[in-house]
């Protein structure tokens, strides 16, 4: 089974940019984990991979308001960062999802 790339640094723009705190960044980074963790074991069925992407999507879109009671949000540089980072992980992995399918469930 293929490991995740240990040199990318996930939401690296976001982690940079002081907009966003630290501690809400990092609740994202581990719902994204949980997806590389899912590819890790091996898991390469279309459909259970999209529905993880959406679980953890739902769950970002969850975020927003602890983000806006912190005077930030998820706007252009965070959606921008974390499509990049998904977008990465599935070329990683070889998955054939296209960004847009692969977050759908945004509201963000």
């Amino acid at each position: 089974m293929k490991k995740f790339d240990e040199n990318y640094i996930l939401l690296e723009e976001m982690f940079d940019d002081g907009y966003f705190p630290d501690f809400l960044v990092e609740k994202i980074k581990k719902l994204i984990e949980s997806v590389i963790a899912v590819l890790e074991n091996g898991e390469t069925n279309i459909d259970i991979i999209q529905n993880e992407l959406d679980k953890i999507t739902l769950a970002i879109n969850d975020l927003q308001e602890e983000f806006e009671e912190n005077d930030s949000e998820i706007e252009t540089v965070a959606r921008d960062s974390i499509a990049v980072t998904i977008q990465y992980i599935l070329q990683w992995f070889n998955v054939d999802i296209d960004i847009e399918t692969a977050v759908r469930e945004r509201d963000w």
